[in-house]
């Protein structure tokens, strides 16, 4: 569901980086108040893993499309709504600017899309008091699923309503919304069940990252990382090379209604942009070139080191690392 620019107005992006940002500076005061420290290599290794598994596309049968995680749910129900909100972040922006997935203006458009909704309206409206007063493997699918699901309708629903706020003709409000819903409502459904697979193993092997009671751990944290970073590489470095190749949800909706998979534009502020981006951009598309094969294993191992290495920094940033030790230092 990333947006390119070519699908917004400069005042509807910058507006979006504003509601956006504003957001994250909220998530990172309450990051400092309540964010555990033993939670950061999570941080770092969730983030990783959730990079890996958006590049692996999975076939919508019958429709000609593909959809891939967002991955919202996974880390708010691992890491509690803003240090995932924070983490989204980081993912998308190491997306943007390192591999030109989703344009720069559209940045703030697809951090609320796909990380907002998902951190707090999803987790909070559906898998919090689903499992809030016992947790099980039904329980979990079921708030998985669901959680996913509210999350990816309010993202497909918001970016028909930006599109036309930003007056893009080419796609009527009615229309769009109309082809967005259905599809991404079968997308989000396979993520739940995605999301679901990985909470569950945490569950059965730690179930404490998930605060779950009366609970015994049976795998050390340091074996659970160890596991999901094996995870990581196979999937970013091997799985990604199997991934459907049909347009993503977005693409496919764009697609039914003016058929095309993208929009062309003429707008300056596009331009000026997309030549930043192409600057920045050092694998554009996760490919070499002509060598998807190697460019995309290459940038599914790289990405995910980034993306890890840059939730580790933010938590450093905001201070974790100082609470604790200002808290052992009142102990003694």
């Amino acid at each position: 569901m990333h947006m390119a620019d070519a699908l917004l107005s400069p005042a509807v992006g910058g507006a979006m980086y504003a509601a956006s940002a504003v957001t994250a500076i909220y998530s990172v005061k309450k990051v400092k108040e309540d964010f555990s420290p033993k939670k950061v290599p999570v941080m770092g290794v969730m983030g990783a893993f959730v990079f890996a598994a958006q590049m692996i596309n999975f076939s919508i049968p019958g429709t000609g499309s593909s959809g891939h995680i967002c991955g919202g749910i996974l880390l708010a129900a691992l890491l509690g709504p803003y240090a995932a909100f924070l983490s989204m972040i980081a993912i998308l922006l190491i997306q943007c600017l390192l591999f030109a997935d989703g344009g720069i203006l559209a940045l703030g458009c697809n951090i609320w899309n796909m990380a907002f909704y998902a951190c707090f309206f999803g987790y909070f409206c559906l898998y919090k008091p689903i499992i809030k007063n016992g947790m099980s493997r039904a329980k979990i699918v079921l708030a998985s699923v669901l959680g996913c699901v509210l999350s990816l309708q309010l993202g497909a629903f918001s970016v028909a309503l930006e599109t036309t706020i930003s007056g893009i003709s080419e796609l009527p409000f009615s229309v769009f919304v109309a082809a967005m819903q259905p599809i991404h409502l079968a997308i989000g459904t396979i993520e739940g069940l995605i999301t679901a697979a990985v909470l569950i193993f945490v569950f059965e092997t730690r179930p404490e990252l998930l605060n779950a009671e009366a609970t015994e751990n049976k795998f050390s944290l340091k074996k659970v990382l160890v596991i999901m970073g094996i995870v990581v590489v196979l999937v970013g470095g091997a799985l990604s090379l199997v991934a459907s190749s049909n347009p993503d949800g977005l693409e496919w909706s764009i697609g039914q209604v003016t058929g095309k998979d993208e929009l062309d534009t003429d707008v300056s502020v596009h331009a000026a942009l997309a030549d930043v981006q192409e600057k920045t951009a050092v694998l554009p598309d996760y490919s070499f070139g002509n060598d998807n094969i190697a460019g995309t294993s290459f940038s599914g191992i790289v990405g995910s080191g980034l993306v890890a290495g840059l939730c580790i920094l933010l938590a450093v940033i905001f201070g974790v690392y100082k609470k604790k030790k200002k808290a052992d230092v009142e102990k003694t």
